[in-house]
C-alpha cells in the first residue's frame, strides 16, 4: 500500500479529487496518510479532517526561519511514513533537503501544458491570465516529478483543455480543474502505486 502525503495551501479541490478517487477505487493500493498545509486558513485542512485523514499546519512564521520551516516540513513528512509526496495546490517552494530525501517520489500538478506558462511566478490564476493574454486555443494541466527547478522535472501525464471564446481566467481555471487536474492527479497516483507507465 503506497502511503501518500498531500501538501496544500488553499481550498483543497485537488485533495478532494484524490480522496474521492481512493474511495471510488480509481486509485488502487494507495492511501492518504497525511495532509500538510503552510496556511492555517486552508480549507484543505477541513477536508482532511472530515475524511479522517491526519492534518497538520506548519507555518514559516511559527518556525521563525526558513531553515527551521524546511526541517519541520521534512520531519512531518518522515513522521507520516509517506512513500509519495503530492503537491496539490501547494505554494511552498519545496526545499532541497526534501527533494533529496524524496527524489523521484514527489509529484506536482501544474495548470498548463508544460513547457508553456510555467516556472517562477506562474501559479494559480496567473497561469490562466497568461494563457488568455497570449491567445492560446488549447491549454491544460501537467503532472510532473519535482526536482530542484520550478516546473522542470520529468513529465508524467498531460491533458489538453480547449480555451473557449469569452473565457475569463476564473472560468478557464475551473474548466482546467474539472477536465484535467481532477482526472490527472488521481491517475498519476494510481499509476505510481501500481508501477504502471503509460
Amino acid at each position: 500500500m503506497l502511503k501518500v502525503a498531500v501538501l496544500v495551501s488553499g481550498g483543497g479541490t485537488n485533495l478532494q479529487a484524490i480522496l474521492d478517487a481512493v474511495d471510488a477505487g480509481r486509485i488502487r493500493n494507495a492511501e492518504v496518510v497525511s495532509v500538510i498545509s503552510n496556511n492555517p486558513k486552508a480549507y484543505a485542512l477541513e477536508r482532511a479532517k472530515k475524511h479522517g485523514v491526519p492534518a497538520v499546519c506548519i507555518t514559516r512564521k511559527e518556525c521563525g526561519s526558513k531553515e527551521a520551516f524546511d526541517k519541520a516540513l521534512l520531519q512531518a513528512l518522515k513522521d507520516s511514513g509517506a512513500d509519495l509526496v503530492v503537491l496539490a495546490g501547494c505554494l511552498v517552494v519545496i526545499p532541497e533537503i526534501i527533494i533529496q530525501e524524496y527524489r523521484g517520489r514527489i509529484i506536482n500538478i501544474h495548470p498548463s501544458l508544460i513547457p508553456s506558462f510555467c516556472g517562477t511566478g506562474y501559479y494559480g490564476l496567473k497561469v490562466h491570465e497568461a494563457a488568455l493574454e497570449r491567445g492560446v486555443k488549447v491549454t491544460g494541466a501537467t503532472v510532473h516529478f519535482v526536482d530542484e527547478g520550478t516546473d522542470t522535472g520529468p513529465i508524467l501525464l498531460q491533458k489538453a483543455v480547449e480555451v473557449k471564446e469569452g473565457d475569463t481566467p476564473e472560468i478557464l481555471q475551473r474548466r482546467v480543474m474539472e477536465e484535467a487536474e481532477w482526472e490527472l492527479l488521481p491517475k498519476a497516483i494510481d499509476m505510481l502505486a501500481n508501477q504502471e507507465t503509460r
